[in-house]
């Protein structure tokens, strides 16, 4: 069956006016057979702040892609017999009822690629920075279903963050979820900047995330990656506070996409959203706007699956899907320490883990305030350097025993010599466990610090002594006793020697102190 040519009687009629307008000839125009379509639009009857509702478009889908006047975009959210719930991805100011709304046959896509890595990008990946115009060829969808339980390996290799507080005690695996969760203004940030700026020369692609944050925070985090070098290697995503709702709500899952696409290109990523806390308001807020029913603390029902479908994409893969690996580090902000609360428990559930920053810990200058005890890794034991192994179930166990002893030592009660010795040893664990920020120590240098304080290399000396003993030790293990750190880095076991050689190296920089002091007393 052939197709019928088109009624030439209505072709004359659409030749007619383009011949006026263009100025071609009319034999140029004999070639042109114009295709009708069919093209689904619908009208706004009322905006509001960050949404809008819609008739018509009787086979839009959801998280379809709708064009609004003026080039703006937003997402088909609700989907009801009589209208479509739209949240909008670009300003409304300049909206009004009315106006029409068009299909675009798609869901929202970002671009992905080596030219996004050392940008600073909006949710959709339009360029914030001075650098032109961000090229790539290729899109992938915000959305992606999580990899197949068959599709993943186990988590086998440790992500050092360079936190002598986090490494040894609660290790981070490549691939693993791990939550940082702590009131605010106690360095949960801090801790997922310094993580990112030790991948240096570790062949990690990073991507920063920040949801709802101001917009001089993510300038000083944009100035500290960049004045360290971490820039190179980092892609930083930003929908600040004064972006609308819808930017702010597809974010992490942009993010996301992006690392996907490394990720299956057999490349390591790691991914900070920070925050998850604000991404539920956010998600709450849009939730109410289009009079969806409230739940607890008047959170929608579907809260818990919002974050469990973001995370769940995290993984490692098997060699046949690409062999990569993508780390999520979500940041949830707790009130009052109450880690009991509603979206807390939901990310704790999620997550393969948490590091619990103590404002306690904080206020009495304990930096980074990691609470060990509130604070568990249930993947990354199993990729930890052996290491790391040796030396953390001795500091876990003195550490813990010395926080039980000292609550009862300040009642005041008479302590045996004993118990002394605990808590000087103790006092001595945690000042070691004090880092100062964007310093982050290699392998060797943590390792060869902890061996020294549990074999008590530091006891003669006075805590705030301690960080230039410290200084002294990393400047020089390295060149002492570079075959005992190739070992370590290498993932061998800590023979007896090591830990002789790594305390004996400890107390000679102490006893060099010592008599220098004396030397120098008149």
């Amino acid at each position: 069956m052939t197709k019928a040519p088109p009624d030439p009687h209505i072709l004359a009629d659409i030749l007619a006016p383009l011949e006026q307008t263009s100025g071609l000839p009319k034999e140029v125009l004999k070639g042109f057979h114009p295709k009708l379509g069919i093209r689904e639009v619908g009208t706004l009857f009322r905006i509001e702040q960050g949404i809008a509702q819609a008739t018509g478009l009787p086979g839009i889908k959801v998280d379809e892609v709708v064009r609004l006047p003026k080039d703006h975009l937003g997402i088909a959210f609700d989907i009801t017999p009589e209208n479509v719930g739209i949240v909008l991805l670009d300003e409304s100011s300049d909206l009004s009822a009315g106006m029409e709304v068009s299909r675009t046959n798609s869901v929202l896509s970002v671009p992905v690629g080596e030219a996004l890595i050392g940008r600073v990008v909006d949710s959709v990946c339009r360029p914030l920075d001075s650098l032109g115009p961000i090229r790539s060829d290729e899109y992938l969808p915000i959305e992606r279903p999580a990899p197949q339980i068959m599709d993943r390996l186990p988590v086998t290799v440790q992500l050092q963050t360079g936190i002598k507080a986090i490494d040894p005690l609660i290790p981070i695996g490549r691939g693993q979820r791990q939550l940082i969760v702590g009131d605010r203004q106690t360095g949960k940030t801090a801790i997922a900047i310094q993580t990112i700026m030790n991948q240096k020369g570790q062949n990690v692609i990073c991507i920063y995330c920040a949801i709802g944050k101001e917009n001089a925070s993510v300038a000083k985090v944009i100035d500290d990656l960049g004045s360290r070098g971490a820039l190179e290697y980092t892609i930083v995503m930003t929908a600040s506070g004064d972006d609308p709702p819808g930017l702010q709500f597809v974010a992490p899952y942009s993010a996301t996409s992006i690392g996907e696409y490394f990720m299956a290109r057999g490349k390591d990523v790691l991914v900070v959203y920070d925050d998850l806390t604000h991404h539920a308001r956010i998600y709450r807020e849009i939730s109410l706007l289009l009079r969806r029913p409230p739940g607890r603390e008047a959170f929608p029902g579907d809260i818990f699956y919002i974050h469990s479908r973001l995370l769940e994409r995290s993984t490692h893969l098997k060699e046949e899907f690409g062999g990569g690996s993508l780390t999520a580090l979500p940041i949830v902000e707790t009130e009052a320490q109450n880690i009991s609360a509603y979206i807390p428990t939901n990310l704790i559930s999620i997550t393969d883990g948490q590091v619990y920053l103590s404002p306690d810990l904080f206020q009495r200058g304990q930096l980074p305030a990691v609470d060990e005890g509130r604070s568990v890794s249930r993947v990354g034991g199993k990729t930890q350097l052996k290491a790391y192994r040796s030396v953390a179930g001795d500091l876990r166990l003195s550490y813990s025993l010395f926080e039980e002893l000292e609550t009862f030592s300040r009642i005041g009660t008479r302590l045996d010599e004993k118990t002394k010795k605990i808590l000087a040893k103790g006092e001595r664990v945690r000042e070691v466990l004090k880092q100062s920020q964007f310093e982050p120590m290699s392998a060797c240098e943590q390792v060869a610090i902890l061996v020294a304080v549990t074999n008590g290399a530091f006891t003669d000396i006075a805590l705030d002594e301690i960080e230039d003993i410290e200084r002294e030790i990393r400047s020089i293990v390295k060149i002492r006793l570079t075959e005992v750190c190739s070992r370590i880095e290498a993932n061998e076991d800590l023979s007896k020697e090591d830990r002789d050689a790594l305390t004996g190296l400890a107390r000679e920089i102490v006893q060099n102190r010592v008599q220098g002091e004396r030397y120098a007393q008149p």
